[in-house]
């Protein structure tokens, strides 16, 4: 049995922490911030809190290299997982939905893609839509698909209370280096620190994405997804579980202002009516509950997802820096974890052998 520390208690944090406890091992999870009720949590205070206000569903990305290829089989792993739990677990914050995507100008591997092809891909229940059923003229191509959207703060704290049942353990603590947990002596034994801090700890590469995001309280019966031509997103979440609508479409690289615009606010939602016109319901308006402005911990290169060896044969493995797709990934990490620590474990006999 190994005695891990998990970083961060967000979604990568908490799923790393469960899956863990599923090997066997012995967890404490350190934080700065915990999941808590939408009532209790303040936007702005808690910024650099991300999963709370992340855009909590599964839009499938069609991979069109490596990298890509490695994300969508993560994917497919969270899918199946977040689809489980949804069945044994119907309090856990997850429903299913239909994924609707219109794009106004589709790159090569959204052109060439066929319904085979999507079903090889694992895309259940994937259908291309006809012309009619696109918003307006602008749209070339649209399909719709079966995934899954979450009410992050139900699910989060779903995540919290079942690594706690199990015996996990948490310290609210703000750290500078990971390598600082091996000499906290209130932790005891750390054999391995799981650095699912989000922003990496002076990691070079590491930038934040401003995203503003409305919530409302319009209801909508899919999570919908509009790429235009000029390259700017539309698109909504539905958050379910009496969690509102997430209706957004901005990612800012190193914009820091944490202050709402009700200008981009309009922008926002007029675009998405657009888009789909039905969320405005009868009253054909939205009713907004807040605005919300997320910090989402974006790295060049894509995710680190690494061990490290440090002083005295310890390790770090890392797994931080997923820009916005956190939940839909969540679990595809969290097993690559288990299987750093695997390697890891393989690796320390060797050199005690030796």
């Amino acid at each position: 049995m190994v005695h891990a520390v998990v970083i961060g208690a967000g979604v990568i944090g908490l799923s790393a922490a469960i899956r863990l406890q599923e090997e066997g091992h012995q967890v404490i999870i350190v934080a700065r911030d915990f999941p808590a009720p939408f009532e209790t949590v303040d936007a702005q205070l808690q910024i650099n809190y991300t999963s709370p206000w992340g855009g909590a569903h599964n839009r499938w990305v069609l991979p069109a290299n490596p990298t890509e290829e490695k994300e969508h089989q993560m994917a497919l792993i969270t899918y199946e997982r977040m689809m489980q739990l949804q069945k044994t677990q119907p309090d856990a914050g997850i429903t299913p939905m239909p994924g609707i995507e219109y794009l106004e100008a589709p790159s090569p591997v959204y052109t060439s893609l066929t319904e085979a092809k999507a079903s090889s891909l694992g895309l259940a229940g994937f259908r291309f839509l006809r012309p009619e059923e696109f918003p307006d003229s602008r749209v070339k191509l649209g399909f719709t698909y079966d995934t899954w959207c979450v009410n992050p703060m139900v699910y989060c704290s779903f995540l919290l209370r079942r690594f706690s049942i199990r015996g996990g353990k948490v310290l609210k603590r703000e750290l500078r280096d990971p390598a600082e947990l091996f000499s906290l002596k209130e932790l005891g034994r750390v054999d391995v620190v799981v650095n699912c801090s989000g922003n990496g700890f002076q990691d070079e590469n590491v930038f934040i994405t401003r995203g503003q995001t409305c919530l409302v309280t319009n209801y909508c019966p899919a999570t919908v997804t509009r790429q235009n031509a000029d390259g700017s997103w539309t698109f909504s979440v539905p958050r379910n579980f009496d969690g509102g609508t997430i209706v957004g479409g901005t990612k800012e690289p190193n914009n820091w202002d944490s202050t709402p615009s009700l200008a981009v606010r309009k922008l926002l939602l007029d675009k998405f009516a657009a888009a789909y016109p039905p969320i405005l319901g009868k009253d054909g308006k939205f009713t907004v509950i807040k605005d919300i402005v997320g910090r989402r911990p974006t790295r060049k290169g894509g995710m680190r997802l690494e061990r490290e060896r440090i002083h005295d044969g310890k390790s770090i493995i890392h797994a931080y820096g997923l820009g916005g797709r956190g939940y839909e990934l969540s679990w595809g990490v969290a097993q690559g974890v288990i299987n750093l620590l695997v390697e890891d474990l393989q690796s320390s006999k060797v050199v005690a052998k030796l």
